[in-house]
């Protein structure tokens, strides 16, 4: 056999870390190189021991997994993502594809679905958990970052905006009037921008909106 396959651990859970890395460690393709509590600290590790690939959390502290993962797509383009989450929201896997990432694998699946998506996704690959594989991401992968299967899921600058305003507590009345919007037009992008992401609630609008930093912004 060639040579391991180098993995950074992301991840704020000690005791998940530690986890994940005693799994990672018993197998003869693996190695842990480092582990990062936080998203900067991920970056910065990234960047100093080039791993394959990085098994990232989602929501950590400092810098969320969403933003770390941009930005290593961006600074380390060598560097390939797992995401590791709680989350089963669609919408918050359909963000971290976007942001880069190659794998999205929940916390709660059996160990070897992530073993699974570690060599896929080191091989060149592309991994879903199999636990939350849809017909809602069929045609995600096989295409370059815009492509029409992820342009499908992206918002306008106006739907995104709609959002933010929801889940910061807006009514559409009050929305339409800072937008200078009739409340119909805001119930579109409103309506549109939930369909793109199979949102169903309020609920979701604001966890979707922590995920994007919106929240940190106000």
């Amino acid at each position: 056999m060639g040579s391991k396959i180098r993995v950074l651990l992301a991840e704020d859970h000690r005791t998940v870390r530690e986890g994940v890395r005693l799994l990672l460690g018993a197998q003869p393709d693996m190695e842990v190189v480092g582990e990062a509590g936080d998203g900067r600290a991920a970056l910065r590790l990234a960047k100093e021991l080039a791993p394959d690939l990085v098994l990232m959390d989602v929501s950590m502290p400092e810098l969320n997994g969403l933003r770390a993962t941009e930005l290593l797509h961006e600074q380390c383009p060598g560097v390939r993502v797992v995401a590791l989450t709680r989350h089963t929201d669609k919408a918050y896997m359909q963000q971290l594809l976007q942001a880069g990432a190659a794998g999205y694998v929940l916390k709660l699946s059996d160990p070897g679905v992530l073993l699974q998506a570690v060599r896929a996704v080191a091989a060149g690959g592309n991994y879903l958990d199999p636990a939350i594989t849809g017909k809602a991401l069929s045609g995600y992968f096989g295409r370059k970052a815009g492509g029409a299967s992820v342009a499908e899921v992206y918002l306008s600058d106006r739907e995104s905006e709609v959002l933010r305003l929801i889940a910061l507590g807006y009514s559409n009345k009050e929305i339409a009037a800072r937008l200078d919007l009739s409340v119909k037009t805001v119930e579109a992008h409103k309506a549109n921008a939930m369909r793109k992401l199979d949102m169903h609630s309020r609920i979701d609008i604001v966890r979707y909106a922590m995920l994007r930093g919106w929240l940190d912004e106000t």
